[in-house]
């Protein structure tokens, strides 16, 4: 009987390992190459503190309670958040976007009405992100307080439709009534003719956040 020598042996094991080598390293390569290339997410606006805390918590309480999905505007009925608006709000929105969108500017809604649910878990992740009730309160009203709540208040996007909201936004009726909330919006309908009133810096300085 013929015997193979050791050398010829060896050389045959490793012929036959060959193949599964290479489809280890093609693999590896593989799986490197997919995580150099997978794109970082950006944002050329800012986010506003109460969307920042939608999207880390969206689904503890859904739509039908005003959680607001992404790229939605002011003409989405289906949507609660801006269905249960105030009328005369909705009104001059869906006017103003109009006009915004002839000159390229489209307005999204981050949020608008809000269940008291909704608002009580926002104030609560509020003070949680800030630390204390007295800063939440500089930017997330409770159920009581906020406007959302009753549908009088909208929280806008992106950062061009509230640069032209910033211009154009009175003759809608349409004010920026904190400061420090460049998104936020209300119906105000002397501002049509009078101008939008002062901004509040924050909400703590608002009378009816005192209630």
């Amino acid at each position: 009987m013929n015997r193979t020598p050791p050398s010829a042996q060896k050389r045959n094991r490793w012929i036959r390992w060959l193949p599964v080598v290479g489809l280890v390293v093609v693999i590896a390569a593989t799986i490197a190459a997919l995580g150099y290339q997978m794109p970082k997410s950006s944002s050329s606006s800012v986010a506003s503190p109460t969307n920042t805390l939608r999207m880390e918590r969206r689904g503890a309480l859904g739509e039908a309670d005003g959680a607001v999905p992404d790229g939605v505007t002011v003409f989405d009925d289906e949507i609660p958040a801006v269905a249960n608006l105030d009328p005369e709000l909705l009104k001059a929105l869906r006017q103003a976007a109009t006009d915004a969108a002839d000159n390229g500017v489209e307005l999204y809604v981050n949020s608008g009405w809000r269940s008291p649910q909704y608002q009580n878990q926002l104030r609560r992740e509020a003070v949680s992100k800030y630390g204390s009730e007295d800063e939440a309160a500089r930017w997330v009203a409770t159920a009581t307080t906020s406007p959302h709540v009753s549908g009088d208040a909208v929280d806008l996007g992106h950062s061009d439709a509230t640069a032209w909201l910033s211009k154009h936004g009175a003759e809608y009726g349409l004010c920026q009534i904190y400061r420090n909330e460049p998104w936020h919006y209300e119906l105000r309908t002397d501002a049509i003719d009078r101008g939008c009133p002062q901004m509040y810096t924050d909400a703590t300085q608002d009378p009816r956040m005192q209630q």
